[in-house]
């Protein structure tokens, strides 16, 4: 790992989170890189929603420390967040499907052109713009003019990571970004997820889909019912014995053995 690397971009320290008398999430530690894949990996319930919302500014811990680039931080919005260089791409990819692919790419941040009464929207440079970003990804629209709509879902989880790319995004947090998608759209947006990386941008893959998970990830933490269970790099633990982790190896095996015994048992003959 090099000089620039040698430090996480993000670092959660025993951290937890209390809604009342309700424990969301307790004692979690981790850190991401900058150039990697981390993976939190945890079912439903498991806290994945909760330990977003810190990382990106919606909540602040009730116990712990966040801290970015080594320095103690506590976002109070996610607009802090995003200007530290922490985006998040949740599962809805806030966007609005009868707007063109353009507007919904800057969504308030659009290029203008002239000056103070005179200002307005520079719709060919932000064309432009589009365009390129997007061939970066590797998609290739017609029109970015066409309505977002128009798009598979796997094109718009590309058009959104490409949105916070373009922001200045150093660490990228994406919200089950394949749970809604087939094997093929699924596959694009893993393969925008390690250009993302190889550009050196950070990325924090929240999914409860081992198989999606395992091929693109670099690191491994695993969450149930709000508190982590490790974090393993991808050379320490096999595919299966993630999978064995997230769901428990006692219910596996209570399931193996409930499928057993339904397999052995007689059907009764049926009589006219």
């Amino acid at each position: 790992m090099s000089d620039m690397q040698a430090q996480p971009l993000i670092e959660l320290d025993h951290v937890g989170k209390r809604f009342g008398t309700v424990i969301a999430l307790q004692d979690i530690t981790f850190a991401a890189w900058a150039g990697e894949v981390h993976c939190l990996l945890g079912d439903n319930g498991a806290g994945k929603s909760t330990l977003i919302k810190i990382l990106s500014g919606v909540h602040q811990p009730t116990e712990g420390e966040m801290r970015v680039d080594g320095q103690p931080t506590s976002f109070q919005s996610p607009r802090e967040a995003l200007d530290k260089g922490i985006a998040t791409v949740f599962q809805d990819l806030a966007m609005i499907p009868l707007m063109s692919i353009t507007r919904n790419f800057f969504l308030g941040r659009e290029p203008m052109k002239g000056r103070f009464i005179t200002s307005r929207l520079d719709m060919k440079r932000a064309d432009a713009i589009v365009h390129e970003e997007l061939a970066n990804m590797g998609i290739n629209v017609r029109d970015p003019q066409q309505a977002v709509g128009t798009l598979s879902g796997g094109e718009r989880q590309c058009v959104a990571i490409a949105r916070a790319v373009y922001h200045g995004a150093r660490m990228l947090i994406l919200d089950e970004p394949t749970s809604a998608l087939g094997v093929h759209q699924a596959s694009i947006v893993l393969r925008y997820v390690a250009q993302a990386r190889a550009r050196g941008i950070g990325v924090i893959f929240i999914t409860h889909n081992i198989h999606h998970a395992y091929p693109i990830a670099d690191r491994f933490t695993l969450l149930n019912r709000g508190k982590a269970h490790g974090t393993f790099a991808k050379s320490e633990i096999s595919e299966t014995e993630v999978l064995e982790l997230m769901a428990g190896r006692r219910d596996l095996k209570y399931l193996q053995d409930e499928l057993d015994r339904i397999a052995g048992q007689t059907v009764a003959p049926v009589r006219n």
